[in-house]
């Protein structure tokens, strides 16, 4: 009987190195992001009181942090254009990425910025895009794969006629979507697709597709 060898170079494998070096960083508030250097990958925990994160909060209150509600990626200025060659372990990515998320859940009128926490970790350039996809694929964030918008930098932009993410329908206040129409997707329908996917249990598929594959537009 034989058996596979074990390759670290695997692309699995490495994943699971940036899913695991990732967790072991000390959780800290997405409040505070003072002194935070270099680009990388980054997961938001929610510890509040919105009912329908109430399965969410509990994996993550008392210290616990164990289920995301959003995971992403900063790339390093002039990493869209090319990307190697440039040194993630310098600049601000993470830091301004992270206190632009910071602003858009301040700015909701029924979310609490204290109530969020953030693990982040400098990655090689090269190897951010794949570790954003392990954590999301290990995790399936709620905010990632069935609510868009939270991650977009200005909805609408050059587009006539854009409505609002469902995000911002979700989680009205936040000043970027001012203006807009609403989701074609209404409040209760939101909170069915939700309900419907958190049904599953955090890191868990559900039967059907939770995104409609809407791209965001970060910074």
């Amino acid at each position: 009987m034989s058996s596979t060898p074990y390759n670290p170079l695997e692309k699995r494998n490495l994943a699971q190195s940036i899913v695991d070096a990732l967790f072991e960083q000390a959780p800290r508030s997405l409040a505070d992001t003072d002194g935070l250097v270099g680009a990388g990958v980054y997961a938001i925990y929610y510890t509040g009181s919105f009912p329908l994160y109430h399965g969410i909060s509990q994996l993550n209150i008392e210290g616990k942090f164990r289920q995301p509600i959003y995971v992403g990626k900063a790339i390093p200025k002039g990493g869209r254009k090319g990307g190697l060659g440039k040194d993630a372990g310098i600049g601000d990515a993470l830091r301004s990425r992270l206190r632009i998320h910071a602003v858009s859940i301040a700015e909701a009128t029924n979310l609490n910025l204290d109530d969020f926490w953030y693990r982040s970790l400098v990655v090689d350039d090269v190897w951010i895009p794949l570790g954003e996809n392990a954590v999301i694929e290990w995790f399936r964030p709620a905010w990632n794969l069935a609510l868009d918008g939270f991650g977009i930098k200005v909805p609408g932009k050059g587009r006539i006629g854009q409505r609002a993410s469902d995000w911002d329908t979700l989680h009205p206040g936040r000043s970027l979507a001012t203006g807009l129409a609403p989701s074609s997707r209404t409040l209760g329908e939101l909170e069915s697709r939700i309900e419907a996917f958190l049904l599953g249990g955090p890191g868990h598929a559900t039967t059907e597709s939770e995104t409609d594959g809407e791209t965001e537009e970060e910074v």
